[in-house]
């Protein structure tokens, strides 16, 4: 009896373990690998709350180490990614792949380090604000009040993945242009703190009727990621966000 108590914690902390590793591989410039474990991590994030319900043992603990693993997975992450990909748009030779260590990112001597990259790290800031907000926020049970984190990384994890796998030089120009990208950070940091409500994939029943928006957009889903693949993903949540504009679910 005592140790179900602890299942959903430990996913917790799974999704916790694969954020750190996506830590390690970003750090490093392995954008894909990084995407694996955040995509990972957040597949953890979704079942530790399925479970902690399933299995009547929700906490105030759980909910806490729930924001703290989000905070690494979906919050530190997605800033690393956003940094780097801005120091790639502005074509420094300190961004490429042979660059190993953090001291190779900036070089203090003659003070030319350059700051632009930094604004990536926005998104990491406005995640942890977002996340302290949904913690003390008991409204946002059946709907979220802005872009939840989970999705804002999907969306800024799938532009390197479009980089490695679709490989179309403009759609590569355009997400290494730097004002694309310094707009992108700053949308996320918007979105994500917004008050726009935006409908949770949380299925009270199964009846179509009282899930009809959900269930449009699972199938929306589907049939973009068939036909557009990594680059679906940008689209989706864009969608996602028109969708709940519209809807009064």
């Amino acid at each position: 009896m005592e140790i179900k108590k602890h299942i959903p914690n430990f996913i917790t902390l799974l999704n916790l373990f694969c954020g750190c590793i996506a830590v390690l591989f970003a750090v490093n410039n392995s954008f894909v690998l990084a995407a694996f474990f955040v995509f990972l991590g957040i597949f953890f994030d979704f079942f530790d709350g399925f479970f902690a319900r399933k299995l009547n043992v929700s906490s105030e603990i759980g909910l806490q180490l729930d924001s703290l693993a989000d905070m690494v997975t979906s919050g530190l992450v997605p800033g690393i990614i956003m940094f780097k990909l801005i120091g790639l748009s502005i074509d420094s030779p300190t961004f490429n792949e042979t660059a190993t260590e953090w001291n190779d990112m900036f070089h203090f001597t003659g003070f030319k380090a350059s700051l632009l990259p930094l604004i990536g790290l926005f998104v990491t800031c406005a995640s942890a604000y977002r996340l302290a907000k949904f913690n003390v926020d008991i409204e946002q049970q059946d709907f979220f009040k802005g872009l939840p984190t989970p999705a804002n990384t999907l969306l800024i994890m799938s532009l390197p993945l479009i980089m490695a796998f679709q490989n179309n030089d403009l759609i590569n120009s355009i997400i290494l242009n730097k004002w694309f990208l310094i707009s992108l950070t700053l949308f996320s940091c918007y979105i994500l703190n917004s008050d726009i409500k935006l409908f949770a994939l949380k299925f009270k029943d199964y009846s179509f009727k009282n899930n009809v928006i959900r269930y449009i957009f699972l199938i929306l889903c589907v049939v973009l990621l068939i036909v557009l693949h990594f680059a679906a993903i940008p689209l989706i949540i864009v969608l996602y966000i028109l969708l709940s504009i519209i809807s009064k679910d």
